[in-house]
């Protein structure tokens, strides 16, 4: 017989976000929203790209900045950066949620 195990997700750790993206909605020139697959970027995965790319913190002082581990970090980092070259590549909106 096969037992199966139901496991809950972990529930997700506050973050500290200090950034405020500029604009909600990043999109191609000259096509409407309406004809744009949306790829959405939380807060927390624009803060990583902020304090990592923009910043140029190592990613220990990054997490220990946004309240995460080190691996969370580099996983939000990771997912951030394939959404934005996803959208820059494939002409698609890159969606961000306003802070506030």
């Amino acid at each position: 017989m096969l037992k199966m195990r139901c496991q809950m997700a972990r529930p997700k750790i506050p973050r500290t976000i200090c950034g405020q993206p500029a604009n909600i909605c990043f999109k191609p020139n000259g096509i409407p929203m309406t004809q744009l697959e949306q790829v959405p970027l939380a807060e927390d995965e624009i803060e990583a790209l902020r304090l990592v790319d923009l910043l140029g913190m190592q990613q220990q002082e990054a997490a220990k900045s946004m309240g995460v581990s080190r691996q969370t970090l580099a996983n939000l980092v990771k997912a951030a950066r394939l959404k934005v070259v996803d959208s820059l590549i494939n002409g698609k909106a890159l969606m961000t949620k306003s802070i506030g």
